[in-house]
């Protein structure tokens, strides 16, 4: 998937859990991401949000902090 995609699809879901309480928003958009997203699209979340300047919204970066890290990809 390329990483503007993914950058926008993480964005939308912040802006969906935006009308959620502040304390309750990040969770909800870590708790959907941990839940919906393969190991693939997170790995390439973390990539995008490791390169800097990654587009994505301060409550997906607040989020970040309690979503599920996979393990790095098998190298062959």
């Amino acid at each position: 998937m390329s990483h503007d995609k993914l950058v926008y699809m993480a964005n939308q879901i912040a802006t969906f859990f935006k009308s959620q309480p502040a304390a309750e928003a990040a969770d909800g958009v870590a708790t959907h991401i941990n839940k919906f997203w393969e190991p693939r699209m997170r790995r390439q979340l973390f990539e995008k949000i490791e390169a800097g300047n990654s587009g994505l919204s301060d409550l997906v970066l607040e989020a970040s902090k309690k979503i599920n890290r996979p393990a790095p990809a098998a190298q062959h």
